[in-house]
């Protein structure tokens, strides 16, 4: 991958892949500590912060021990001082950057249905800001401290649904399904920007012509009777997709009659 790019077509990179038993040391704080090496320059948590914004800004692919050492302004063997390699240094950036952040401002109402649409823009910010975290697969993440705290939180805010507690689990698995397609599509729409230098309005003039010509031979009917606002910038999809699946649980709540805060 060049640099300055955030490509995410397939998964470069596979949470667990390194050694588990080290990664979990890493990540509870119960493995040996470096007892040599420039300590005041040098932490594993500086570390896993430079992995983050180098993963931030030209993708997974781009984090090498060697390119964090030179960053760091350090050798490359001093790194593995502080951690075997990549594949455990993976999995402590993917628990850093899930680690849950309060803010009170957006805790709404408190209820079910406003923690789940919360957790769901705050997932879409999550991968806006570390679009890398599309080309990782995650199937079987190294459940860390940040992670584990996300999952407390939610299960806690939803338990009100009075749904069975794989259910509960379920309702996680499906938001972040959604939520991450969005996210892929978004990100997919910037790459392709940067890759062939049009933008998006220049994109879709080039092919306006055909598609004029196409809407007036009278093929396409139910194409050509769309309103002009249909592809238009203004309509919320995420939104939109979201509000529907909030209203779907709704209906499963209300027909078990157990929700408490909803």
């Amino acid at each position: 991958m060049s640099s300055g790019t955030r490509g995410t077509n397939g998964s470069t990179e596979t949470s667990g892949s390194g050694d588990i038993r080290r990664s979990l040391e890493l990540l509870w704080g119960t493995g040996a500590r470096p007892s040599r090496g420039p300590k005041p320059a040098l932490s594993l948590e500086r570390i896993v912060a430079v992995a983050i914004e180098v993963a931030d800004a030209e993708g997974i692919a781009a984090v090498s021990m060697r390119r964090l050492a030179t960053d760091l302004g350090t050798g490359t063997m001093s790194l593995y001082r502080y951690v075997p390699g990549k594949a455990e240094l993976l999995d402590l950036m993917l628990d850093r950057v899930q680690t849950p952040y309060e803010d009170p401002a957006a805790l709404g109402d408190g209820s079910w249905r406003d923690a789940v649409a919360t957790m769901a823009r705050e997932t879409l910010a999550l991968y806006h800001r570390h679009p890398w975290l599309l080309q990782v697969n995650q199937a079987r993440p190294v459940l860390g401290p940040g992670a584990l705290a996300g999952m407390e939180k939610m299960m806690a805010r939803i338990r009100p649904m009075g749904l069975t507690d794989p259910e509960l689990l379920s309702v996680l698995v499906m938001v972040e399904g959604y939520v991450s397609g969005v996210a892929r599509t978004r990100v997919y729409e910037e790459e392709a920007e940067k890759t062939t230098g049009l933008t998006d309005a220049a994109f879709w003039g080039a092919q306006q012509p055909t598609l004029e010509a196409a809407m007036a031979s009278g093929d396409y009917p139910v194409m050509a009777s769309l309103s002009e606002d249909t592809f238009g910038p203004g309509f919320d999809h995420f939104e939109f997709g979201l509000q529907r699946i909030l209203d779907g649980l709704d209906v499963l709540v209300t027909a078990r009659g157990t929700d408490r805060s909803g």
